[in-house]
């Protein structure tokens, strides 16, 4: 029988990574990324990547496996972990899944609906709507058809236009589309801090970010990238790339990393209050987090 995997998850700066590595080290886990962004070489201080000296001292799986000019679609990051958590368990170690993407970790869990491949025809005709008359009227295209959907594209247009090119090339939403079943079972367990304790966690790391030298990552970046792809227009990156072309100074450009980061993480407590599955709710973050979090993993895992 597969064993169960577990996932650590929740809100973003509530302490994940570092508990993950204590974690790994105590019970001998390999770590597989469930970050959008941790999987972009190049962009380390703003996604508080794991360091080079903490991925030798623990496998990590899913960390810099693409340059930030490439795409990763939700399809193409459930292949590539459900293929490394298999890796993991046939060689009698086990994997455990760890970041703050909840569509990553949704995918995994629960299944992907089985939807067509893309139509680039269709998605340049709905980028141009989007373009000319915003995302309300596409949302609310897609709510009509499917508030279950609405709800899960939110405010991301990425997922918004593809939410729209499956209904209006198959006459039906994504999630009315048959689902494909996960490969494995999942355990989670979501760090659920208060709010009040974490923002001024957001705050102090983005200044951290900044003196540690963000502004001339997104400079390196920006000089190989000059488009700016996708990996370059995430939250704590957008912001950077408005200071360095005059459009923010350095301090507004702070301040405005740090609203962008916690408008983010208010949204991950909204997705994540309602996780399906087998779902545990750790109401604390960081060092203070770790007592529960070992008792939690000796009594499911251990």
């Amino acid at each position: 029988m597969t064993p169960l995997v577990p996932v650590l998850t929740g809100p973003t700066a509530t302490g994940k990574s570092a508990l993950a590595l204590r974690l790994a080290e105590r019970y001998r886990l390999e770590i597989v990324n469930a970050d959008a962004t941790l999987v972009y070489r190049g962009l380390d201080i703003g996604t508080a990547k794991p360091s080079a000296a903490e991925r030798a001292r623990v496998p990590h799986h899913l960390v810099d496996v693409l340059e930030p000019d490439q795409a990763m679609s939700v399809v193409r990051y459930l292949e590539l972990a459900e293929a490394a958590i298999g890796e993991v368990l046939a060689r009698g170690r086990r994997p455990l899944v760890v970041g703050g993407t909840g569509y990553y970790i949704r995918a995994l869990s629960e299944g992907l609906f089985e939807v067509p491949p893309p139509d680039p025809g269709l998605r340049a005709a709905i980028e141009a709507e989007l373009r000319e008359r915003g995302p309300e009227p596409l949302l609310a295209e897609l709510a009509a058809a499917s508030p279950e959907d609405a709800r899960r594209v939110g405010r991301n247009p990425r997922r918004l236009l593809r939410a729209l090119e499956v209904l209006r090339r198959t006459g039906r939403p994504p999630a009315r589309l048959p689902r494909r079943r996960p490969r494995f079972a999942y355990k989670k367990l979501v760090l659920w801090p208060d709010r009040r304790r974490l923002k001024p966690v957001i705050q102090a790391r983005a200044r951290e970010q900044f003196a540690a030298g963000l502004v001339e990552e997104v400079r390196g970046l920006l000089a190989r990238y000059p488009r700016m792809p996708t990996a370059l227009q995430t939250i704590g990156y957008k912001e950077v790339v408005r200071h360095l072309l005059g459009e923010l100074s350095l301090e507004e450009a702070i301040e405005a990393d740090w609203r962008a980061v916690w408008r983010y993480a208010k949204r991950q407590y909204t997705w994540f209050r309602r996780e399906p599955g087998d779902v545990v709710y750790l109401f604390r973050m960081g060092e203070a987090a770790w007592p529960g979090l070992e008792d939690w993993f000796r009594l499911h895992f251990a």
